[in-house]
């Protein structure tokens, strides 16, 4: 017998390795814009301090990240390259970046960015038990039975014997510091609700992709110049 596993979900994942100096210069000025938070009452006890909720996603005008910036074009270049995917085609753009603080069991809950084609994780500042990456599976393609792989009393009568990758509806993906992480904007991720962090800091962006030249084209969306503003 053998088993065909077919229609991956592909992350990408790499390492961005900057100076020390580099990394504790931009360590520096995220906890500048957490202290300079626009909006505290809106971070909730067990939240992940999240800069895009606190008047601080635009990372990427910002000249102290214009390093990362330039290691994060040559990431997304390779990763589109991997998906066949002819970027001289592409005109792309960063459409927000922000930075992401978590202390204690503080997580960032499950969700996804639907209004950017790509989105990347960066581990700025990150220990080996500080919490790790989590993506979801909301198609389930092998649940024969609905409900049956997220069911709780399932696995507690052992009617489902056990976790692997064939029923598992969430995967856990080890990241380390320096680690950058790609996958489609659409996929729903999270942080591990379990661990306890020491001062887990992160790097998100919401990535573009728009057409050169969309004639004759159908599904990308069309050079930027051409839009009418109404």
């Amino acid at each position: 017998m053998r088993v065909i596993n077919i229609f991956p979900l592909s992350i990408f994942c790499n390492k961005i390795v900057l100076s020390n100096d580099k990394k504790d210069q931009m360590i520096s000025e995220i906890r500048k814009m957490r202290d300079n938070s626009k909006k505290a009452d809106y971070k909730k006890k067990g939240d992940a301090w999240t800069g895009d909720t606190q008047g601080f996603e635009n990372l990427q005008k910002n000249i102290i990240f214009d390093e990362f910036f330039l290691e994060v074009k040559k990431n997304i270049n390779e990763y589109l390259e991997q998906l066949a995917i002819d970027i001289d085609q592409l005109d792309i753009f960063i459409q927000r970046s922000w930075a992401t603080i978590s202390h204690g069991n503080e997580t960032i809950a499950k969700h996804k960015h639907m209004q950017s084609h790509i989105s990347f994780a960066y581990y700025l500042k990150k220990n080996s038990n500080d919490a790790n990456l989590m993506i979801h599976d909301e198609v389930t393609r092998n649940e024969i039975i609905p409900g049956l792989f997220g069911s709780i009393s399932s696995l507690n009568r052992k009617v489902l014997k056990k976790i692997n990758i064939l029923n598992s509806s969430q995967i856990t993906i080890n990241v380390k510091e320096d680690d950058i992480v790609f996958f489609p904007s659409k996929t729903p991720h999270s942080t591990q609700p379990t661990n306890s962090n020491e001062e887990r800091i992160s790097i998100s962006a919401d990535i573009v992709c728009i057409a050169k030249n969309s004639e004759t084209l159908e599904h990308l969306t069309p050079p930027y110049d051409n839009w009418k503003k109404i």
